[in-house]
């Protein structure tokens, strides 16, 4: 299934925010890629080839020559020390911790707890309505916390005027907040504007859900 050599080979799923924060790093970098679809509703990941690929089969999935690297924060940050490029992470030590920090709440604290395997079972154990409930929940708690980091540093993008690892990991999870968890934006300001400043950046519209080549034609 992997094709070693050449150029970037990405696995992804148009709906995957972990795949997007990747689509978002690569397009920063400039980085040419293929990509390779698997479709996660269908069981793609499932696939005995694409096992061997990536054990833990889920996407992303990166391959750079003979190395196959899988979990979205392992592979940006690959990316960061191999193609130094428009830089994810800032030299300014106190600016850098804060972007990994606001990374890890998104990677660690929202995101797998709104995950489609974790709202089955919410909704398998109580009902549908706690499936959203739940999701809510904790989306609010981690944006109410980036919220108050974010008052004062940010600038144009969330650590200042320059794109950077932390507005890598936000722009999806706003953008799956909003369109599939419906969260009341106007709770937090900073974060609003920061989603209008990534709807305007070119490497954010490129990696869209919506931009991908397996995305319906009328999502």
């Amino acid at each position: 299934m992997a094709e070693m050599g050449g150029k970037l080979t990405l696995y992804s799923y148009w709906l995957s925010s972990c795949s997007q924060r990747v689509r978002i790093a690569l397009n920063l970098k400039g980085l040419d890629y293929e990509y390779k679809a698997v479709n996660l509703l269908r069981g793609d990941q499932f696939n005995p080839e694409f096992e061997k690929l990536n054990p833990v089969m889920f996407v992303p999935a990166l391959v750079d020559g003979d190395l196959v690297l899988a979990d979205s924060f392992a592979i940006i940050l690959y990316l960061e020390e191999k193609y130094p490029q428009h830089p994810l992470l800032p030299q300014d030590l106190k600016k850098k911790a804060l972007n990994i920090q606001i990374a890890s709440i998104v990677g660690s604290s929202i995101q797998p707890l709104q995950n489609p395997p974790v709202l089955k079972y919410i909704e398998e154990t109580v009902n549908s309505d706690a499936k959203l409930a739940w999701a809510q929940e904790h989306i609010n708690k981690g944006f109410a916390a980036i919220e108050k980091l974010l008052k004062e540093p940010a600038g144009k993008y969330a650590t200042g005027d320059e794109v950077q690892l932390a507005d890598v990991f936000l722009a999806p999870q706003i953008y799956f907040g909003i369109s599939r968890f419906e969260i009341d934006m106007s709770l937090y300001p900073t974060l609003a504007r920061l989603n209008e400043a990534y709807n305007e950046h070119p490497a954010f519209q490129a990696a869209h859900p919506l931009q991908q080549p397996d995305a319906p034609s009328q999502a």
